[in-house]
């Protein structure tokens, strides 16, 4: 991402829609942060992608101990890159622990101000009980860790065929030490009482990255359409109403995707007055605005499959914006929530 839209980012705090205030944040309800992230993706999927996955990364804020937190935010220019897969193994060392691991797609990773991750813990020694014995075959121990950038390897892997301006490389540490002071647990009761952070955090990942995936579809429809008409002369010079007839096929699905959108901010919008007025969200409702969720995101996939065979070869070339549209939108949707 280029230093003039990572500017205009910090100017405008998009980093921190999930930031208290008096860490230069910009709190948001989560429905008006899904709309943000819907209009940032159709101006581009990958800074809509960004703009998720770093804002994201304020959850943090509430459960890292809090000098550590207000350190690690304060800058104007603070955001994570990271993984929640446990992919690490730190082994409990006196005042903290050492970590070794490698951490894959982690988006923005060439520009975040710290990187957070998830490890096993190993625990034995003066640091815990021994790893042997009668508790050995219980889950293992699981605890989040924050790198600082000197600390990280950056493995420039990411070559996925969308959302290319995105840096999802890997990350790896080699006996990177961790003090105690920048380690947390993301299950522990939050210092904040802003309800972004007790909603359940399955719905919440799913509303953020439908919303990515709905400005996507939004935009290759408006691409489609644009080509059609710059085509129009030489299509219907071919064959006689084949403009109008892809414009139709477009037509139909806006509708389609407008109605799947409806749906999907209805939930989001209902959910959050609940949850935020009881602090309580049932299973009935959470459930509610998981399938809204899948079927926006699926919805505006099958918008971009019934138009695409009727877009002709110009729309196979990846210079078209309406390739890498279909390219983002593809990538986008392949992520694991809203495949569930």
């Amino acid at each position: 991402m280029s230093p003039d839209i990572l500017e205009r980012i910090y100017e405008e705090r998009l980093f921190k829609l999930f930031v208290p205030d008096e860490l230069g944040g910009r709190m948001t309800p989560l429905p008006d942060a899904a709309r943000i992230f819907e209009q940032a993706a159709y101006a581009d999927g990958s800074f809509g992608w960004l703009v998720t996955i770093g804002s994201g990364g304020g959850f943090f804020a509430a459960t890292l101990p809090a000098e550590t937190a207000e350190t690690l935010f304060i800058d104007r220019r603070a955001v994570i890159a990271g993984s929640g897969h446990p992919t690490g193994i730190a082994t409990a060392v006196p005042g903290g622990y050492q970590v070794n691991g490698s951490w894959k797609y982690c988006s923005g990773s060439g520009y975040a101000s710290f990187y957070t991750a998830n490890c096993i813990v190993e625990r034995g020694g003066e640091a815990g009980g021994d790893n042997d014995g009668p508790d050995n075959d219980r889950a293992p121990e699981i605890r989040s860790f924050a790198f600082l950038p000197d600390q990280v390897e950056i493995v420039r892997d990411w070559n996925a065929m969308g959302l290319q301006a995105t840096e999802s490389h890997t990350i790896r540490v080699a006996s990177a030490f961790v003090p105690e002071a920048r380690t947390f647990d993301i299950a522990s009761e939050p210092r904040y009482d802003d309800p972004i952070y007790r909603y359940p955090f399955l719905p919440f990942a799913q509303v953020s990255f439908a919303a990515v995936v709905l400005g996507l579809g939004r935009r290759f429809l408006d691409e489609a359409a644009a080509l059609a008409d710059a085509k129009r002369g030489e299509w219907d010079r071919a064959y006689e109403g084949r403009h109008g007839e892809v414009s139709d096929a477009i037509a139909g699905q806006r509708l389609l995707l407008d109605a799947a959108s409806d749906r999907f901010y209805r939930e989001t919008e209902s959910s959050w007055r609940t949850f935020a007025d009881m602090r309580v969200l049932s299973e009935e409702a959470a459930s509610r605005v998981s399938s809204a969720c899948v079927d926006v995101a699926r919805s505006a996939v099958a918008a971009a499959h019934a138009v695409w065979p009727m877009l002709g070869m110009t729309a196979l070339m990846q210079r078209e914006t309406v390739n890498r549209a279909w390219r983002d939108l593809h990538t986008a949707a392949q992520h694991g929530v809203l495949n569930m």
